[in-house]
């Protein structure tokens, strides 16, 4: 018998692919087949410091690099993204699960970043108070802070690596990586993408690895910010230990948002996007909408939103046609099965049952198809978990006063969505919500680079979020001039140093 031979993930460290000399592997398995794509090294510790040391290194000559040849070379990652786009997405699917749309999107939304990336001779900007007091001007610089590092979750592989990179290097910082070790081959090849677009060697290091790798970058003395997205248990972790370390830290982390549908919506509109929302990428959101609230006779809505639930093809996402791909594990599929079956044993009706869905020819993978519970209350697991998979809750509220209080009462604050035609209810909806993304017939408010991801409450920790303006704020140190310059021949009394304000 054959032994079938599979590719090692490798480490980068100061530009070159390293082959790790570890004895931890794990494979990189295909959540539709449970074919093993690759194996992934789990780094050790000596490999860690070396990247550290090579980012350290770098940070020395790059944070002096011209801000222009900093922004071309993201011009040139960009295109080369783009050039690139279906062999990056044929990979994603593979090893995540998610359709071939959905991994387009997840690469192109991490595009976007990347092109606003290039535009930082526009955000990097000081400012400047002329002639203060008597021939006296202050003037702020924004300098980068040194190694940064960024922890990214299996979900996306492609976009929350290009959130983090991109803009922590091109304002002037080095940086170490640390994809997920469930899905790291779409990160690594854009990696090779942005060492090709010119990315000098140390500036951007690549180790893989576990919870150890995670501590080994909230310790190192050398890392001085640290980027998070996933779990809330692991952000918490990653805050507080990174935070105790002296690190600044910014963690997005879980979420359950909740999508208000008014009697008055646009109805066909409206059940689209709550199906796109509840059930696409197998509900492996963060941004996703796993719970919504029918406000007044809109509750009559439920057997419409049923229907178009059941018309969701399951099936792996290189297939044509799919609309709701694998889950990314066996771990996973077991926990979204086991939330289900407490929903029904907590009295929650099981609407639509996607448990155990039959897919011809990938009778192997991770699959769930979409379920959807109604009656059920704030009590529920179902409700108060993050399910991260394709099941929506759905509950009833008389007003728009009673979802407003709802949605508010649950700790987390990353999204939330208002289905309605009224402009009145839609502002006193932005106004009254407690949550950090508000989304008015959109039910997916994810902003535009150009603008900051803001979730809030138990979904984020730390003050700035990633890309947009607030994050060139955390990549950079604020540093104050206040300068004074005198003619050559005038005198100055030597007790003179204290510059009068009045």
């Amino acid at each position: 018998m054959t032994t079938v031979q599979v590719p090692t993930i490798k480490l980068v460290i100061d530009g070159q692919f390293v082959e790790s000399k570890t004895d931890q592997w794990r494979d990189v398995i295909n959540p539709a087949t449970q074919e093993v794509l690759a194996k992934v090294p789990f780094a050790t510790a000596e490999e860690i410091n070396a990247a550290v040391a090579s980012a350290k290194n770098a940070f020395n000559t790059w944070r002096k690099t011209p801000i222009g040849t900093r922004a071309r070379i993201f011009l040139k990652y960009q295109q080369l993204i783009r050039e690139n786009m279906q062999e990056l997405a044929a990979l994603l699917t593979a090893e995540q699960g998610k359709t071939l749309a959905d991994a387009e999107g997840d690469v192109f939304r991490g595009l976007e970043v990347v092109e606003h990336a290039a535009s930082i001779g526009n955000l990097q900007l000081g400012e400047l108070a002329n002639n203060v007091a008597n021939g006296v001007d202050t003037y702020t610089l924004l300098q980068p802070i040194g190694v940064c590092a960024g922890i990214t979750p299996f979900n996306f592989p492609a976009m929350i690596p290009l959130w983090m990179f991109p803009m922590a290097i091109v304002t002037g910082n080095t940086f170490v990586l640390k994809p997920s070790e469930q899905d790291p081959m779409v990160t690594m090849r854009l990696v090779e993408l942005a060492l090709e677009a010119g990315i000098p060697a140390g500036v951007l290091n690549v180790i893989h690895g576990g919870p150890d790798a995670v501590n080994g970058i909230c310790d190192h003395k050398d890392i001085k910010a640290v980027s998070f997205v996933g779990s809330t248990h692991v952000g918490t972790h990653v805050y507080n230990r990174s935070s105790l370390a002296g690190k600044r830290v910014q963690c997005m982390m879980g979420a359950k948002n909740h999508g208000i549908v008014m009697p008055d919506a646009n109805k066909e509109q409206t059940l689209n996007a709550i199906a796109g929302a509840a059930f696409g990428a197998a509900g492996q959101r963060c941004m996703a909408l796993p719970v919504i609230v029918l406000v007044g006779e809109a509750q009559s809505w439920l057997p419409e939103l049923v229907a178009k639930a059941k018309t969701l093809k399951v099936n792996a996402g290189c297939q044509a046609g799919t609309d709701v791909g694998p889950v990314i594990s066996k771990q996973a599929l077991a926990r979204i099965t086991e939330l289900i079956d407490s929903g029904v044993s907590e009295g929650a009706t099981l609407d639509l049952d996607g448990r155990n869905p039959t897919v011809p020819g990938f009778e192997n993978g991770n699959f769930v198809g979409p379920t959807l519970f109604s009656g059920v209350d704030t009590s529920m697991r179902i409700y108060q978990e993050e399910i991260f998979g394709p099941v929506l809750c759905v509950m009833h509220a008389d007003n728009i006063e009673q979802a407003i209080e709802l949605v508010n009462a649950n700790p987390n604050g990353n999204g939330t969505a208002i289905f309605t035609r009224s402009g009145a209810t839609a502002r006193r909806f932005q106004e009254d919500i407690d949550v950090g993304q508000v989304g008015i017939n959109v039910p997916i408010p994810v902003p535009v680079p150009m603008f900051s991801f803001t979730g809030s409450r138990a979904s984020k920790l730390g003050d700035l979020g990633p890309y947009g303006k607030q994050v060139v704020q955390f990549y950079t140190q604020t540093k104050t001039v206040t300068a004074r310059w005198f003619e050559e021949d005038e005198e100055v009394g030597a007790l003179n140093t204290t510059i009068s304000l009045k």
